[in-house]
């Protein structure tokens, strides 16, 4: 497994997996006219070109066999999507195609995301997870994640409530 840095030129990479990890997340619990309006919007080559030339966000593939089963998305300074910390990361995006659930993936792009926090000399690392995903909730809790707010996250028309959980940096002895 290799973990590497996105550029603009993996854009329709991410657009790819992008749109299969979160229908694979999501679908099931949400109907297809929300999905659909959410996808169009948030994979649109416009909003996805935006979001890689942005200095404050980087993305990371993770590929195994030349194959990319995952990605992470961080997020610092005014890229983050709620300003409620200061110095702070933003993980907006971990995820893992399902047939990689449960083979430490996720936990991989977790501990880069921890690794680029050092990097950037961050206090805290937060991010949201929708209040119905449970799991995710689970594995950012093992994690030592604690929740501190809730905001509003929009799938499409539904309005939908994400716990925002943080992690302060200087809490872990080593990471």
């Amino acid at each position: 497994m290799i973990i590497r840095k996105g550029t603009i030129q993996d854009i329709e990479k991410l657009k790819e997996i992008g749109t299969l990890t979160f229908t694979e997340t999501f679908s099931l619990d949400n109907s297809q006219e929300n999905m659909n309006a959410y996808l169009e919007d948030a994979f649109s080559t416009e909003n996805l070109k935006v979001e890689l030339n942005d200095q404050n966000a980087e993305f990371y593939f993770v590929e195994l066999d030349q194959k990319t089963i995952g990605y992470l998305k961080v997020n610092i300074g005014t890229s983050q999507t709620e300003k409620k910390l200061k110095n702070a990361l933003e993980i907006e995006r971990i995820y893992v195609l399902q047939e990689f659930h449960g083979k430490k993936v996720g936990q991989i792009l977790y501990e880069k995301a921890l690794e680029l926090a050092k990097m950037k000399d961050v206090e805290t690392v937060w991010l949201g997870v929708w209040e119905q995903n449970l799991k995710a909730i689970r594995f950012y809790t093992k994690n030592g994640f604690v929740p501190f707010d809730k905001h509003i996250f929009k799938l499409g028309y539904d309005e939908q409530t994400d716990l925002l959980m943080k992690l302060e940096l200087n809490t872990l002895t080593s990471f």
